[in-house]
């Protein structure tokens, strides 16, 4: 089956979008794709999928069984954004089966059944679960605001299902589209640096160079009005798909933080009568800040604990438990 025709009936064509093309046709273990808003990258990452899906061998009952992570950052981005983005191109009701308590997808072809399993890393629970799957392979969706250690914690859970004994995998590995991240990450330091000879990054050309890719779908003001006004950093990152740092939102502390009142310039100590708060980010990477409101009403940060590549488990033995005797 051509990549240039519908694939299985879907009307998906890969015309305005080579760079795409090249991304899909590739068969690396690891796989990125990085540019503008707008460029097409997480539906083509749909369709990457289920082609895989449909390339996966049949087992000896007949049916091409594999099973695939999707994995975002956030529970609402996973809902408001993968999701609905995949329920586009396969809607439950003619496709599958949709769990919605679960975040489990059945998707059901023909020969193919394929389970999608979505996944965000701010329920610690679904953190959990996915370092336990045996997958066929995993979309990473927006990888710029995922730790890392999670990325390389995945790529030990593929390659999995369908098992050795029932002829394996066809193909293995996983697939990652983001908007670029900047020259400090981690992201930037393997695929531009480090280069392993099992991983390929694709980029996607700027949205206003004649070069620029899906827009068939997007109207003629598109890239124009999303540039106007915003700083060169918004615009490198987000119209022209280059490497750079753009601050997300605003600071609860701007305008407001100060050195000289916030940092105590002496050790802060424990009140023994008065409770410790406890506050957590979860992840790979947790974290864990201690405080305490004073008797007169203040609120004292006393530690601020982190971690890398560490699960929950083991921060609270190693890190948090010694703090607390």
């Amino acid at each position: 089956m051509s990549k240039q025709d519908d694939i299985k009936g879907f009307n998906y064509s890969y015309r305005s979008v080579p760079t795409l093309l090249d991304f899909s046709e590739d068969n690396s273990f690891i796989r990125a794709v990085i540019g503008p808003f707008g460029s097409g990258k997480s539906s083509a990452c749909v369709l990457e999928l289920f082609q895989r899906a449909l390339e996966q061998a049949p087992g000896k009952d007949g049916i091409r069984r594999s099973r695939w992570a999707v994995i975002r950052n956030t529970y609402p981005q996973l809902k408001d954004t993968t999701i609905k983005t995949f329920h586009q191109w396969f809607p439950p009701e003619h496709c599958g089966k949709y769990n919605i308590s679960t975040h489990d997808y059945t998707l059901q072809i023909d020969n193919v059944y394929a389970e999608v399993l979505f996944r965000a890393l701010d329920r610690p629970d679904q953190v959990a679960n996915l370092l336990s799957l045996e997958l066929t392979g995993a979309w990473i969706n927006e990888f710029k605001e995922i730790p890392f250690a999670v990325f390389e914690a995945i790529q030990g859970r593929v390659d999995r299902y369908p098992a050795k004994k029932d002829g394996g995998c066809t193909w293995t590995g996983i697939i990652m589209d983001s908007n670029p991240p900047d020259t400090d990450s981690k992201y930037y330091h393997y695929f531009e640096e480090t280069r392993p000879d099992n991983a390929r990054l694709f980029n996607q050309p700027s949205g206003l160079s004649p070069q620029a890719e899906n827009l068939d779908n997007l109207s003629e003001s598109y890239y124009g009005n999303l540039a106007s006004g915003k700083s060169q950093d918004f615009i490198d990152v987000y119209v022209h798909g280059r490497y750079g740092y753009v601050k997300e939102g605003k600071g609860v502390y701007d305008g407001s933080y100060n050195d000289d009142i916030h940092v105590s310039k002496e050790p802060l100590t424990v009140n023994t009568a008065t409770p410790l708060i406890l506050g957590f980010d979860f992840g790979l990477t947790p974290a864990c800040v201690l405080c305490q409101v004073t008797p007169r009403g203040g609120f004292n940060v006393i530690e601020e604990l982190i971690s890398d590549n560490m699960g929950l488990k083991q921060f609270i033995q190693n890190r948090l438990k010694p703090q607390l005797l």
